[in-house]
């Protein structure tokens, strides 16, 4: 399998918005869930937001209503609108996928992993 490729991080005040984007490579499963995790220094890697081939989607509560998660099928890539972005958003995001489970925040269920963008969030 190809990797997956983060990009769209960096550094906003609070309030600010990012687009986090990930391409992916093609995969031949029936069903994937795709996630959007992060982690901050010293801290566990948390779900953010999962969308699956059925077009479920979930969220972490932290994000409700300032986080979309979306795909573009033609292109492969899994995007993260993020808005109202607050201090406590800053870590490293990371996309992944889930095959064969539908959307869910779990990460022991996500077998392929990018390496990350940094998202910094200044007060």
């Amino acid at each position: 399998q190809g990797q997956l490729v983060e990009s769209g991080g960096g550094s906003v005040p609070s309030g600010g918005s990012l687009r986090l984007s990930c391409a992916a490579p093609r995969y031949a499963y029936s069903t994937i869930s795709w996630g959007w995790f992060r982690q901050a220094p010293g801290k566990e890697r948390e779900g953010v937001a999962a969308l699956d081939t059925d077009g479920n989607s979930i969220y972490a509560d932290t994000v409700k209503g300032r986080f979309t998660i979306s795909q573009d099928n033609a292109k492969n890539t899994l995007y993260l609108q993020m808005n109202s972005l607050k201090p406590e958003d800053t870590a490293m995001y990371y996309c992944a996928v889930a095959p064969n489970f539908r959307a869910n925040l779990y990460p022991v269920r996500f077998r392929y992993w990018g390496q990350g963008t940094q998202v910094t969030v200044s007060s």
